[in-house]
């Protein structure tokens, strides 16, 4: 017998209970079945990645809440535009600010020429502007956990520029002929032997002939360094080559909370279906005849027992006062069925699932289920501005790299057909220093305003304490302050023209919002 010191529950040796119990049986052997397998990332996503995308794609197309969320991804990482602020490393360059800035005017007029064109010729299948389809890659990538686009050359008439761009749905990169993944090709991804991706094989949409589709190769750079075909995504570890959507976490939380739904209501139908019901007893024997089979025809028990009823209820037609009081058989009894608490917990369940669901999404609470009622400002501020965070994160590397990339390739056009002249003393060319050349920032969505008179306040108390700039500032407000400065020299030079005295623009106290849910005060 061991004389060794135990751990709290008696059995197992205190040595082993010091150390992580995570890996161990946990207490009271509570972990003692969990044995998760230790796989590489493609080794995990890869098996079923097709399927857990197909069902990514119902809970979008059927589940409110799985359409909220991409929706909430597109409008808060997008918006109604998605801007260029052109911003060269003119620093690296050799260039002056100024020429950084002159030349910023004239591509970024040029861009917006092409990009927002209301005839859609950046996109192959004329459906698109710009702005559309970042939303629809920001969207892809939120049930996908990807995008995919393919630059083409067009020579259609119609534009200046050749460039062209084809989005390419994620279901679309399969191996040829469904065949298994190697070590050199993997979900329709051909790498090399660092791990980077080589080629990318594009199978034609089966519908509507049904059968196996043609199979495409296309190279993911052309020797030119241009790319030939844009995959983006954020990898969670080393050699990952496809990516992973973010309903993985809670697709099986979502899939309940539909199914607890529809019997909740399924429920609530039934009880509201029936207002009062009688119930006539039978003695044993007869019951045990009748479930027996007894005989057939008129002469059985069952019918002649119906029968009887039906006639003496057709005949009890008695009335109080306009009322009809039904006069019952010996024996039976009328239960009134009275309503009952339909909710009996199911707010609380409810409410529970969709925090999970909000979590693992990305997204607040109250933005997914759209229920304000039990939030105060300081509450509603602070998830706010976490949920901002993770979608300046996906802006920065999921939106505004595929906006770059894109971006790129209509820049290297617009340079050899002479739409853009590069400053003649830059240090670089184009081929030497692309990512100096089309360095950009993006300006999407603004951030929500919980209470829009004090954040506007905190924002002018930032810029005149030096603790900001109005580039910074303006940017969260979804606009680009050169636009802005422009704008307000123009209306300001409009007014003294006028007559007009110029605008006064000072800050005012500090507003006092009410931190409670659900209550307002006046201000003082």
């Amino acid at each position: 017998m061991s004389t060794g010191l135990l751990a709290p529950d008696g059995v197992t040796p205190l040595r082993q209970y010091a150390g992580y119990q995570g890996a161990g049986a946990g207490f009271g052997g509570q972990l003692a079945d969990w044995h998760a397998p230790q796989q590489s990332v493609d080794a995990a996503l890869l098996p079923t990645f097709y399927r857990g995308n197909a069902r990514a794609d119902d809970l979008v197309r059927n589940n409110p809440l799985g359409t909220n969320i991409v929706e909430l991804h597109k409008d808060n990482i997008v918006g109604n535009l998605f801007k260029l602020s052109y911003r060269p490393n003119y620093r690296h360059l050799g260039i002056s600010r100024e020429d950084a800035r002159s030349l910023a005017r004239d591509i970024e007029a040029a861009w917006t020429e092409y990009a927002e064109d209301p005839h859609c010729v950046i996109d192959i299948e004329r459906k698109r502007t710009f702005t559309m389809m970042i939303r629809e890659g920001v969207a892809t990538h939120a049930f996908n956990g990807e995008i995919c686009v393919q630059p083409v050359w067009d020579t259609s008439p119609g534009s200046v520029f050749r460039t062209r761009f084809k989005m390419i749905s994620p279901k679309r990169i399969k191996n040829p002929g469904n065949a298994p993944d190697t070590p050199s090709r993997r979900a329709g991804v051909e790498i090399d032997s660092q791990g980077a991706a080589v080629a990318y094989w594009v199978v034609d949409d089966p519908y509507p002939n049904q059968g196996e589709s043609r199979a495409r190769r296309i190279p993911a750079t052309l020797s030119s360094g241009r790319e030939a075909f844009i995959h983006v995504f954020e990898s969670l570890e080393d050699g990952q080559t496809r990516g992973d959507n973010v309903f993985y976490s809670i697709m099986e939380r979502m899939k309940m909370l539909d199914t607890l739904q529809q019997t909740q209501l399924q429920s609530v139908i039934v009880r509201a279906m029936y207002a009062a019901t009688i119930r006539s007893p039978l003695d044993s024997e007869k019951a045990f005849e009748y479930l027996a089979g007894g005989q057939v025809g008129e002469d059985n028990p069952i019918s002649v027992m119906m029968k009887t009823i039906i006639d003496y209820y057709q005949g009890a037609n008695i009335k109080l006062g306009g009322v009809k009081i039904p006069h019952l058989m010996l024996g039976d009894e009328l239960d009134l069925q009275t309503a009952q608490n339909a909710d009996n917990g199911f707010a609380e369940l409810e409410s529970s699932i969709i925090r999970n669901v909000a979590a693992g999404s990305g997204v607040s609470y109250e933005e997914l289920s759209r229920d304000y009622s039990k939030t105060s400002y300081s509450s509603a501020r602070a998830s706010a501005n976490v949920s901002w965070r993770y979608y300046m994160g996906r802006r920065r590397f999921i939106a505004g790299r595929q906006a770059s990339l894109m971006f790129g390739c209509w820049f290297e056009e617009a340079l050899a057909r002479g739409v853009i002249t590069l400053p003649a003393r830059a240090r670089y060319g184009f081929y030497e220093a692309r990512n100096s050349w089309t360095h950009a920032l993006w300006i999407g969505a603004g951030r929500m305003a919980i209470d829009g008179l004090k954040e506007v306040q905190e924002s002018a108390m930032r810029i005149t304490t030096g603790l900001s700039t109005y580039q910074h500032e303006l940017a969260l407000q979804g606009m680009d302050y050169e636009d802005v400065f422009e704008q307000q020299q123009f209306e300001i030079e409009r007014r003294r023209e006028s007559g007009l005295a110029d605008p006064d623009w000072a800050v005012r106290l500090p507003s006092q919002t009410d931190d409670k849910p659900g209550e307002q005060h006046a201000m003082a």
